[in-house]
């Protein structure tokens, strides 16, 4: 098997399953094939049909792979954790019955961290006591998913909330056992918090179980860090560009994916807001030609 190219309903300013600015999901599905993807990620649970076979014919329809699901949720909050688990855990379901694999952890955007995203060194940090509920937490939607819907659990740092920087995602790498835990490097959102993430990957290979495509525009990064910008304007400014026009090297990437022999689904994000003057397929068509011109 070798890298296959997927995307996610967050290319097509999917966030959250009852926004009402979402396009229909037949549209990004019908989208997401024409543009040349082989897989799509379930987006948040409820956007996409949760009704087995529903969903299997349209996924067949456009000869598409549900290929992960992400639960973007506040696990630094100890009091919405039953609502997280709960998300968590219907996502799972929802991935087992379509035989998709990655279940995706990412700690959500925080109030505490927003002001703070790309500068590591003036973030706010976790208590000791909070770390540790931070990481019980995590460890039991792992169990849950790992045990009882036989899916791979990988962590996913983001930009903006608790499991973000350098040092976080060391210590959770060396907290938690790797046998309940791999790892989903997301080349944007690293790139974001002031660290290499092929280098990352290249040090913690043997955890890596799934990939997200993401590129960052130098020069708005060098402004927002400058100008103290919290992430929610970095977004609306435009960090996030097309892969191909920011710092990430994608052949690098290329070159170390298939130097260590890595085989599986890598998946693009191109962030966006729908009611803002974009062209979902347009930016879908464009890097995936951008990556196929890296050899992917």
């Amino acid at each position: 098997m070798a890298i296959r190219i997927g995307n996610a309903p967050c290319s097509w300013g999917v966030e959250f399953a009852d926004d009402p600015r979402n396009p229909p999901w037949q549209q990004v599905l019908q989208d997401c094939a024409a543009a040349g993807y082989r897989g799509i990620e379930l987006g948040p649970v409820g956007y996409l049909p949760e009704d087995r076979s529903q969903l299997d014919d349209a996924l067949q329809k456009e000869d598409l792979t549900l290929t992960a699901g992400v639960v973007f949720q506040p696990f630094h909050d100890p009091d919405g954790f039953a609502d997280v688990f709960k998300t968590a855990e219907r996502t799972a379901k929802a991935l087992a019955s379509q035989g998709a694999q990655h279940l995706v952890l990412i700690d959500s955007i925080s109030a505490r961290r927003a002001p703070t995203a790309g500068r590591p060194a003036e973030a706010e940090q976790l208590s000791s006591s909070e770390w540790q509920g931070f990481v019980e937490r995590i460890k039991t939607v792992s169990k849950m998913a790992r045990d009882g819907y036989g899916l791979t659990v990988s962590i996913h740092s983001h930009a903006a909330g608790f499991m973000d920087f350098h040092d976080e995602l060391e210590r959770l790498m060396q907290e938690v056992d790797a046998d309940l835990l791999k790892l989903c490097i997301d080349t944007g959102h690293q790139t974001y918090a002031g660290f290499n993430p092929i280098n990352f990957m290249d040090r913690y290979f043997d955890r890596l179980a799934y990939v997200h495509c993401k590129d960052i525009d130098p020069k708005i990064k060098a402004d927002v860090i400058l100008q103290r910008t919290d992430f929610y304007k970095a977004c609306g400014d435009g960090i996030f560009c097309n892969l191909g026009q920011g710092e990430v090297k994608f052949d690098a990437l290329h070159k170390l994916l298939t130097q260590r022999g890595y085989q599986g689904w890598m998946t693009v994000e191109q962030d966006c807001d729908p009611l803002l003057e974009v062209s979902p397929l347009s930016d879908a068509i464009a890097n995936r030609e951008f990556l196929a011109s890296m050899g992917f």
